[in-house]
């Protein structure tokens, strides 16, 4: 028997409200990450290392650094029929952009007729995990589902963070409830203080997705979303399955980072995932050759650490450097540095994430912080040091503390 035609859709539309302004001037999925990363690097790596070779990524809001990143960094052989292409919305149903994600596939129907797949693959283009596709695939095929949504492992106390899969008695694999960040979630079988959520990945066969998408564009009242309309109307008709990421074998994974996945979609959950990266022993470990995540080859030189002139070393602990980097006689603690960032002559900076291109003046000090691209830090100038000060100068502070500095200020 052949092997089934599998072709893969990124939904990479979202806004991203709860990231500003991490996503004022970008579409979330177009957001960096870990250095050298766009967040949308790890869907299409796990969409690519499962062996997929036709890949669409529908996208939307605010979306040209996110259409020139999937076209810059994702060439793959036309010769072999092999492509990763970014589509924008094009209003082909009417008048109006994507009403939701179900509406988003519904809208872009032409590309699935264009490549008769069997099978199609929908995943988010905003979490930060590893996923082998292939066995998912496979459970969708052995029971004859209409729709297979993959399903993560959560403390009982998050389930209302979630959409949150209820299995069903007679069968684990099969959904019984589909519900939407339930306060009376009840625990697995296996695992009473567990709930399975749903990450916002689904498995479909071709023709069935057409169908569900089309006729949830005919109802009036439908958000046209696929988690809550599509997926619960599987479940009503007793065709939707769940394929439990614990399963997931990923190659080069360890029992330290196998199974990791994150949503990233706050400032305090963005920032988190950045400190998982550089533990000694990180629970994400991007180090994994077997699994390897892909994203644009700069040409850049080699980071680079120096003394100053007054013979002081520039170090780096615990942290994440990209490519053409310059620490000149300062220290880093914790910290993931974007491309091309200079830091100058006795700066401290701990915990903080920087963007590319930031420039750290002489004597600065950055305590948990967020700095966007372009973002100038002068001489001497704090950050995260004193709230206050950072309310006044207009920058993001969470509750918890993190500040964010937008894209291209100044700070004094």
């Amino acid at each position: 028997m052949s092997s089934p035609k599998v072709f893969g859709i990124v939904l990479a539309g979202g806004e991203g409200k709860r990231l500003m302004p991490l996503t004022a001037d970008r579409a979330k999925p177009a957001v960096p990450f870990a250095g050298e990363y766009r967040l949308i690097d790890y869907a299409i790596s796990n969409l690519i290392n499962s062996d997929l070779r036709q890949i669409v990524v529908l996208t939307q809001y605010k979306s040209h650094s996110l259409d020139r990143h999937v076209s810059q960094t994702w060439r793959l052989s036309g010769m072999l029929n092999a492509y990763v292409a970014s589509v924008p919305a094009q209003q082909r149903l009417g008048k109006h952009w994507f009403q939701g994600s179900a509406d988003a596939i519904l809208q872009s129907l032409n590309l699935i007729r264009d490549e008769k797949p069997d099978i199609v693959v929908v995943v988010g283009a905003d979490h930060v995990y590893r996923m082998d596709f292939r066995p998912m695939i496979e459970a969708h095929i052995a029971n004859k589902a209409g729709v297979t949504v993959a399903g993560i492992r959560q403390p009982i106390g998050l389930a209302d963070q979630f959409g949150v899969i209820e299995v069903d008695d007679a069968n684990p694999e099969k959904i019984g409830r589909f519900r939407e960040k339930p306060t009376d979630a009840k625990g697995l079988a296996d695992s009473p203080h567990e709930v399975l959520a749903s990450m916002g990945n689904y498995v479909f066969d071709a023709n069935v997705l057409i169908d569900a998408v089309t006729r949830d564009g005919e109802l009036p009242n439908s958000k046209h979303d696929m988690g809550g309309d599509i997926v619960p109307a599987f479940v009503e008709r007793g065709e939707a399955f769940v394929y439990d990421f614990i399963r997931n074998d990923v190659p080069g994974s360890t029992d330290r980072d196998r199974n990791y996945w994150r949503d990233v979609g706050t400032i305090d959950s963005f920032f988190e995932a950045h400190q998982d990266l550089i533990m000694p022993l990180p629970v994400f470990n991007l180090y994994n050759r077997d699994w390897p995540i892909y994203s644009q080859q700069w040409n850049s030189p080699p980071a680079k650490f120096v003394r100053d002139d007054q013979g002081r070393s520039g170090t780096a602990t615990d942290s994440l450097v990209s490519l053409g980097v310059v620490v000149s006689g300062a220290s880093l603690e914790r910290c993931v540095l974007g491309p091309w960032v200079e830091v100058h002559s006795g700066a401290q900076i701990s915990d903080a994430v920087l963007f590319e291109r930031v420039t750290v003046g002489a004597g600065a000090v950055i305590r948990r912080a967020i700095l966007d691209k372009d973002v100038v830090v002068a001489p001497g100038a704090t950050i995260g040091v004193d709230h206050n000060l950072d309310r006044a100068r207009g920058f993001t502070v969470t509750e918890s503390g993190i500040v964010v500095v937008e894209k291209g200020q100044r700070v004094e």
